[in-house]
C-alpha cells in the first residue's frame, strides 16, 4: 500500500509539473507582455488652445482647440460675433502677439518655407493659409479644419505652438499677394 501510494503521488507530481511547462500558445508569456508597451505609455498628442478676443471696434471672439495629426494640426471650435452671414479670411500668423489695437503686432503669415500666398488646398501657398470661414445668419462660425504642414512639435521650423491665429475683415482671394486681399483683423488669438 505505500508502494501504490508513493507511486501516486509521483504520478500526481509529474502530471503537475508537466501542467505547468504547458501554456496556451494563444496566450502570451509573461515577458512578452512586459516588453509590449501600455496604452498609458504612449504619448497623448499635442494639445493647444487659441482664446480669440475681438480687435477694436470688432465684436468677434471664440475658442479654437488644435490637436496635432500624423503630418497636420486640426485646429477646431467656434467664433460668434461675427459679421452675419460673411466670408472671413483666417490664418495662421507669424507672431504670437495680439496686443495691439488691430492685432497688426501678429506680424503675417505663418510662411516658414517663404512660398506665395495661395490657396491651402493647392500646391503653394503660407503654411497658415487656411480656408475662409463662413458665418451663419446670427454670426457664429464652425470651426474644423486640417491643416498641413504644421506642427506643434517644440524646435521644428513649423512649429506654430505661440503664433497668433487671426480672423480677417473679408474673404480671402487666395491670390493677392501677401495676404490674400482680407482687409483688416477683426479677431486675433495666441495659440497656448
Amino acid at each position: 500500500m505505500r508502494t501504490t501510494t508513493g507511486c501516486a503521488v509521483t504520478l500526481c507530481a509529474v502530471a503537475l509539473l508537466a501542467a505547468c511547462g504547458k501554456r496556451d500558445d494563444g496566450a502570451k508569456s509573461a515577458d512578452t507582455a512586459a516588453a509590449a508597451p501600455a496604452a498609458a505609455d504612449v504619448p497623448p498628442p499635442a494639445r493647444a488652445t487659441a482664446q480669440l478676443a475681438p480687435t477694436q471696434g470688432n465684436t468677434a471672439a471664440g475658442t479654437l482647440d488644435l490637436v496635432a495629426e500624423s503630418n497636420a494640426v486640426r485646429v477646431s471650435g467656434s467664433l460668434q460675433g461675427l459679421p452675419p452671414n460673411g466670408e472671413f479670411g483666417f490664418h495662421i500668423h507669424e507672431k504670437g502677439d495680439c496686443s495691439a489695437p488691430d492685432a497688426s503686432s501678429a506680424g503675417g503669415h505663418f510662411n516658414p518655407t517663404s512660398s506665395p500666398h495661395g490657396d491651402p488646398a493647392g500646391a503653394e501657398h503660407h503654411a497658415g493659409d487656411m480656408l475662409n470661414l463662413k458665418a451663419d445668419a446670427q454670426g457664429a462660425a464652425t470651426v474644423d479644419v486640417s491643416v498641413t504642414g504644421v506642427s506643434l512639435v517644440s524646435g521644428q521650423a513649423e512649429n506654430v505652438h505661440g503664433k497668433a491665429i487671426v480672423v480677417h475683415q473679408k474673404a480671402d482671394d487666395y491670390k493677392t499677394q501677401p495676404s490674400g486681399d482680407s482687409g483688416a483683423r477683426i479677431a486675433c488669438g495666441v495659440i497656448n
